[in-house]
């Protein structure tokens, strides 16, 4: 076992997910202030020594990302400058993911860059959760803990405890998480073919698979404007679903996705914690998860240097 003091700590991002991972882990949430000068400049104050710990960073990089990502970059700095023996940053929802290829001539890889600044600031490895692009590991130069979401869905429909399901995915990309789900409730598997002809707006062309007279669920790693989804959800029904589900890992629901998910045929909602959803926008069909066991067991097996694919076998 380590004898490196474990210590936890958290940005604005989502500070009570890292409350629940230090309640799972029985240690306090280190001290830490966030604050910002008139101009807008982000600064740090660690309030508590940190010399030779191992320290943890949860911060997921959501809305607003820039102002999250800078006070991750500056916590990682603080720290390291703080002399910490190491530092991991913890990134449930990983923003800039669906920035990870240019598409066009000139565009950026913004994923890549969002990646050496985590490096660069000091960050010694990784955790994170269902990153849109997996290869997107690939992009830092320290070790990356991949967690996957499935598992943490899965488990919830299985005490559910559904009849005569399909697992849809909403496109060929997430083909894989689809299966992974199909196969931990013992489900057969369709996908739905679409095309995109621009950001955050997608067409349905067909489906594959047999999802008459059944009770579909969808899976997806994020819903954002919730267009997709709720699209999806009438083509099922349309073609004779008897009901639909919708789960994903990463929540972000921008724009009109809660007035979309509301008013759409769709039945439940399950998504997680990795990023907070504002009490007063929460609708009732939207059920959430908590990804805090899952990421506080990750952050124990990282401390003590063992496996943490263990936690999946």
């Amino acid at each position: 076992m380590s004898v490196k003091e474990l210590k936890i700590f958290c940005g604005n991002a989502n500070r009570a997910l890292a409350e629940e991972i230090v309640d799972y882990l029985g240690v306090p949430l280190g001290e830490a202030k966030v604050k910002r000068f008139q101009d807008g400049e982000t600064t740090i104050a660690i309030d508590e020594s940190v010399r030779g710990a191992d320290v943890f960073v949860v911060q997921p990089t959501c809305n607003p990302t820039n102002d999250n990502i800078m006070e991750l970059l500056i916590m990682i700095d603080a720290l390291k400058r703080a002399s910490a023996s190491r530092i991991t940053p913890v990134i449930p929802y990983y923003g800039y993911a669906r920035q990870e290829r240019k598409s066009k001539a000139r565009d950026p890889i913004t994923a890549k860059l969002v990646a050496n600044l985590i490096t660069t600031a000091g960050a010694d490895r990784v955790v994170t959760m269902d990153l849109h692009a997996p290869a997107i590991q690939g992009f830092f130069d320290i070790p990356v803990d991949h967690l996957p979401g499935v598992p943490i869905l899965a488990e919830y429909f299985k005490v559910k405890g559904l009849d005569n399901v399909v697992v849809v995915s909403p496109d060929h990309g997430g083909v894989q998480r689809a299966r992974n789900l199909a196969e931990r409730i013992g489900a057969p598997l369709a996908i739905i073919d679409k095309r995109r002809p621009e950001p955050n707006v997608s067409e349905i062309m067909n489906v594959i698979g047999d999802i008459e007279g059944k009770r579909v669920i969808m899976i997806d790693d994020i819903i954002d404007t919730a267009g997709t989804i709720t699209q999806g959800a009438q083509v099922l029904m349309d073609r004779g679903a008897i009901e639909v589900y919708a789960c994903c890992t990463h929540p972000v629901l921008s724009g009109p996705a809660f007035e979309r998910l509301e008013k759409s045929v769709i039945k439940e909602v399950i998504i997680t914690n990795t990023i907070p959803v504002h009490p007063e926008k929460m609708i009732p069909k939207i059920k959430t998860l908590s990804v805090a066991p899952l990421l506080g067991a990750a952050i124990v097996r990282i401390h003590e240097d063992l496996s943490v694919s263990k936690l999946f076998s």
